[in-house]
């Protein structure tokens, strides 16, 4: 048996991507740039997130938020198959506003959700979402929505419990991922030893300073590809040696290769 088959399909809002998959596939701990919620439609599926453990079987209902640090591996040999659509955070703040006012922050608080009519709901949304008939858009809107409504809160402040020191480390990283940063240096902005800015980082942010770095470069590289860059310039532009290793870290985080998830942006 193959260990996994991803497939991007073309969205009718922009703003939203929608990954049809059936994956044995283990991934190691990640993170992404958008919000995402998926129904399991085959076996089941584990992960260690943010907002713990998290176990879902076939009908369960997943969330991740951008940002969120996570794991996952299938329940059984068997893999788990699912559905899954990831929402930028622009749009996203945009229906958090339309549906309750609240200031522009939003999360999905639960990382499963065991609701069959929502779930069939999310399905409907998937379809109307990846649909080529007339009028598919508007269809596609008003079932995100209605879907969204019921699971979208406002957003909690996580940076103000972060030390000043550990902001100041992690914002040299946002600020330019492409860029090399020492070990030193992220332990001199934050005040601390090199040993202990690596244990403080990765209770902070769920990822040590390296793995935060190359999660970061490669969030980079997928907006360059959006935005039309060759894969080649592409991986130059974030940091990483060339389009081979930036090849590797996006399928092993993400399922697809890079090219793969440019043709389907085209």
């Amino acid at each position: 048996m193959p260990e996994g088959r991803f497939r991007m399909q073309r969205c009718t809002i922009a703003g939203v991507q929608a990954v049809e998959a059936s994956s044995r596939r283990a991934f190691g701990r990640h993170a992404h740039d958008q919000y995402g919620i998926g129904v399991i439609v085959r076996g089941g599926h584990r992960s260690c997130s943010g907002r713990g453990m998290v176990e879902a079987v076939c009908g369960d209902i997943i969330t991740v938020n951008p940002g969120e640090v996570h794991d996952g591996m299938p329940l059984a040999e068997a893999g788990r198959d699912w559905r899954m659509l990831y929402i930028d955070s622009a749009l996203m703040l945009s229906v958090a506003r339309d549906l309750g006012g609240n200031h522009g922050t939003a999360e999905f608080t639960l990382p499963v959700i065991r609701d069959p009519a929502l779930a069939q709901r999310l399905l409907e949304a998937y379809a109307a979402l990846t649909a080529s008939v007339a009028d598919a858009a508007l269809s596609a809107e008003e079932r995100l929505l209605a879907m969204l409504a019921p699971v979208l809160q406002p957003a909690e402040r996580l940076d103000a419990a972060l030390p000043a020191g550990l902001r100041l480390a992690r914002e040299r990283i946002d600020d330019d991922p492409a860029a090399a940063v020492s070990l030193g240096e992220l332990a001199a902005l934050s005040g601390l030893s090199r040993y202990q800015v690596v244990r403080a980082f990765a209770r902070a942010t769920g990822l040590t300073p390296h793995a935060y770095l190359v999660q970061r470069r490669i969030e980079l590289a997928r907006r360059l590809i959006a935005q039309g860059c060759t894969l080649a310039d592409a991986a130059l532009a974030s940091g990483f040696a060339d389009q081979s290793h930036m090849t590797r870290v996006f399928s092993g985080k993400y399922g697809i290769s890079p090219r793969a998830w440019a043709l389907a942006l085209a």
